[in-house]
């Protein structure tokens, strides 16, 4: 044990744990522990322009490398301006801890100048909170918020530190391990749950597996099991948003991605399977369309660490609670025992390859030269060019990010960087901060909306003042574009509020931060364009000029079955009930 004030506390216990880079805003409230800080260079601190981008590149930084990201900010504003981008690591299970200044103990609840109930506010959108009263207490919670963040479904922690226990002395010691009296994950799933899955996965005729991001979660040996477990059964797979990258994308099993904007083949293969396995899903509404019709005939497996999360929605026919990697090494190793072999599923192929001749990924597009840009061929130009360079995409939110998860294709996981559960725009640029400071020699872009892009474009400064070359690609249809889409589908074209006039020149403003500015209007300057961004060294900023009105297709409408789905303005599939019909 060894005596030091609490903001030393704070940074060694950072030492011990093992954090390399910690993205915070100085202010009153955490001035001893920037102090502290001052004298450990082996944590890189990095300075960003507001707090919600310090959760954002936290997050970014977590993603791409499975470690926990680390904010410190200060009390009051410092504190609330971090709560998007906590909630957002919330409800996308990303492990994060975040630490905030506190006023002193003796001003807690006087209204004192940048005073707020810290853990009031994040109760709600946190895995769990601390407010540390003695600095006695410190180190522990340290550790032991560490350890929550990181252990079962990972998620954001709070630790909110008045200025008096930063300064006031205690003793610190390193525990050897950390066993919380209540929270203790099941990481190794049951015997018996495992011999029914297998049961039932040896005798389906139309098996499909659907993942999600706890197999990304459970770190790249989930992946490689889930890879191997895919090709044991012969069954297909698709998976949601957060989970792309488990599974390559250039595999014949690979179906794309399912839900709202997901597709045609991958849904109907949901509907029409009788069993589905979920493996670190949720089933949440973007993925079900209208519970009530979602996959009627189907049993279902549901694989996941949260045991909160199992029968939640959609009832499970066998839980099974577990590490996603464990389980599916689990099941592998009985398939094995049991000298299982994959059933004939070439019915269930041909009658999958009939749903992709839809071709729904397909978009109308001109092929002169001077046309323009349809927003899907710039993403699948941006995809071509950097396939063998295994770039780290992160993206804002909107129309632009569903095209990059329909046309750019992850093959491994923690290349995908996006904002899922709560949809957050000004997430991409600060979480391509993130993932750039962590990988520091490998190629990141951030696929961004000009609207979106604006919530956080204060971080070009983040990015020139420590030489990132992040390389941000904005598709600039001059409209929200998923806000106009919705208008044009459930408001008779009526554009509230959702077109973008009075757009900064994105060239001019590169120039202004020191990067380098590129523009793009045509279809045969595409690819020159992408490959200039893609040698120039340093940030780069491209102005794609894409169709302005080009909506997102394939489509579930609000409220409509998962099978109910608009492959393109002028073609609705199956049959639709007048609900659906009403909102398209």
């Amino acid at each position: 044990m060894t005596e030091m004030s609490g903001a030393d506390m704070v940074v060694q216990a950072l030492v011990d744990l093992g954090v390399d880079t910690v993205f915070g805003y100085p202010g009153g409230a955490v001035l001893p522990i920037y102090d502290a800080l001052f004298n450990h260079p082996s944590i890189k601190h990095v300075l960003v322009r507001h707090e919600q981008a310090a959760t954002h590149a936290a997050e970014g930084y977590a993603r791409s490398t499975g470690k926990p990201g680390v904010v410190l900010v200060t009390s009051g504003p410092g504190a609330t301006n971090a709560v998007t981008g906590i909630t957002d690591a919330l409800l996308d299970s990303i492990p994060m801890v975040v630490l905030t200044g506190q006023v002193p103990t003796t001003l807690i609840g006087t209204d004192a100048f940048q005073e707020c109930d810290t853990v009031g506010i994040t109760r709600h959108c946190t895995k769990h909170n601390y407010l540390v009263m003695s600095p006695e207490n410190l180190g522990a919670i340290m550790h032991e918020a560490f350890h929550i963040a990181t252990h079962g479904r990972p998620g954001p922690v709070v630790i909110d530190i008045p200025k008096n226990v930063q300064v006031a002395t205690g003793n610190y010691a390193r525990p050897n391990m950390i066993e919380h009296v209540s929270y203790r994950p099941q990481y190794d799933p049951d015997p018996t749950d495992i011999a029914d899955a297998i049961e039932l996965i040896a005798n389906a005729t139309r098996p499909i597996f659907y993942t999600g991001g706890g197999v990304i979660n459970a770190g790249p040996q989930a992946s490689a099991a889930l890879r191997e477990f895919v090709a044991m059964t012969g069954a297909p797979i698709t998976s949601t948003l957060m989970g792309l990258g488990a599974y390559p994308s250039t595999d014949d099993k690979w179906l794309g991605m399912l839900g709202m904007h997901g597709t045609y083949e991958s849904n109907m293969a949901m509907n029409k399977s009788d069993l589905i396995i979920c493996v670190g899903a949720r089933f949440d509404d973007r993925v079900t369309g209208r519970l009530d019709a979602f996959a009627p005939h189907s049993k279902k497996i549901h694989i996941d660490i949260d045991r909160s999360s199992i029968n939640k929605i959609v009832p499970a026919d066998i839980a099974i609670v577990g590490d996603a990697g464990r389980c599916l090494d689990a099941l592998i190793a009985k398939w094995n025992s049991d000298g299982r072999k994959a059933k004939d599923l070439s019915e269930w192929m041909r009658r999958i390859d009939g749903w992709r001749a839809a071709r729904c990924l397909d978009f109308p597009e001109s092929k002169a030269a001077d046309a323009e840009i349809m927003p899907q061929r710039a993403v699948r130009a941006l995809y071509d060019a950097t396939r063998g360079m295994d770039p780290i995409v992160t993206t804002e939110v909107g129309q632009h990010q569903m095209w990059a998860a329909q046309h750019f294709g992850f093959d491994e996981p923690n290349r995908w960087l996006t904002s899922g559960g709560l949809g957050t725009m000004g997430y991409g640029f600060p979480s391509a901060v993130g993932a750039q400071v962590a990988n520091p020699d490998r190629l990141v872009i951030c696929i961004a909306g000009e609207a979106s892009v604006q919530m956080n474009i204060q971080e070009m400064s983040t990015v020139s003042q420590y030489r990132l070359p992040v390389k941000l690609f904005i598709l600039n249809n001059e409209w929200m574009g998923m806000v106009r889409q919705w208008q044009e589908l459930t408001y008779e074209s009526r554009y509230s509020n959702s077109y973008s006039d009075s757009l900064p020149d994105f060239v001019k403003l590169a120039d202004a931060y020191g990067w380098t500015g590129l523009r793009i209007d045509t279809l045969d300057e595409l690819d020159a364009g992408i490959a200039k961004m893609i040698a120039t060294p340093g940030p780069v900023i491209v102005d794609c000029r894409v169709a302005k009105l080009a909506n997102c297709f394939p489509m579930i409408p609000s409220g409509a079955a998962h099978t109910d789905m608009i492959l393109q303005s002028s073609e609705v599939s199956g049959t639709m009930d007048d609900e659906a019909k009403a909102l398209v």
